[in-house]
């Protein structure tokens, strides 16, 4: 279970126009990321987490920040 950041956070984050994304988009975005965190070099891995938080948690932190976006297809 992740804590931090709040889901509801993310939601807010995620969303467009004023409106909060759904839960599923956002387990969507974050499962996806999280698969491409997990696919690269160990190298980079360690790059990119020096805090060695797991792939899921790394995916959300990103998402807060604004680094990972959702785009509608």
């Amino acid at each position: 279970m992740i804590n931090q950041p709040a889901v509801d956070d993310l939601i807010v984050k995620m969303g467009e126009d004023g409106q909060p994304a759904s839960r599923y988009a956002l387990c969507v975005v974050a499962s996806k990321r999280a698969r491409q965190i997990i696919e690269q070099s160990p190298v980079q891995q360690a790059k990119e987490n020096p805090n060695n938080l797991k792939e899921l948690a790394l995916a959300c932190n990103e998402i807060l920040s604004g680094k990972v976006i959702a785009v509608k297809d």
